[in-house]
């Protein structure tokens, strides 16, 4: 069981900063906003108030230290999704890793933020309430993908490094 939390925990912070250094460069390269963790440190926020569906999460009331648990939620959610691969392709996995279901793994994963994260915080099931929603579908696609992406690479890493 160790193994296993240490291998989610890694796996998941590895993708995890895989996916915001892509975010990064495309920021820095080609002025492509991402997505501000403070709204989901909001969302979160109002969940104990029982408040979980929103028209438009920007609008709603800020909550105390919004930004730090939205990032701190963003890094939990991927251990969540890495314990989740493990859970299902086996420990084994880890110990070798392969390219497919990794990707795979990060492509399904978009599920989450299309039907539950967008719609939650007022833009639509797979961002249909937002400007151009095949831009912010194909976005969320890239960003999963490249998540999945930074799962085998990190998995790879700690082979490597004799994890």
């Amino acid at each position: 069981m160790a193994e296993y939390c240490v291998y989610a925990v890694v796996i998941g912070v590895g993708a995890t900063l895989v996916m915001d250094l892509w975010a990064l460069l495309l920021k820095r390269c080609f002025g492509v906003p991402s997505l501000d963790f403070s709204m989901v440190g909001r969302w979160v926020g109002h969940l104990p108030r029982g408040r979980w569906m929103h028209a438009s999460i920007a609008k709603s009331s800020p909550i105390a230290g919004e930004s730090s648990l939205g990032w701190g939620i963003h890094y939990a959610i991927g251990v969540i999704f890495a314990a989740l691969l493990l859970l299902i392709v086996g420990l084994e996995w880890a110990r070798q890793p392969s390219f497919l279901p990794a990707l795979t793994f990060g492509v399904v994963s978009v599920v989450a933020p299309f039907f539950v994260l967008q719609p939650a915080m007022g833009a639509g099931v797979a961002a249909s309430r937002t400007p151009k929603p095949n831009i912010a579908r194909l976005r969320s696609l890239a960003g999963h993908a490249v998540f999945g992406v930074g799962m085998y690479l990190t998995a790879w890493v700690m082979v490597l490094v004799g994890r």
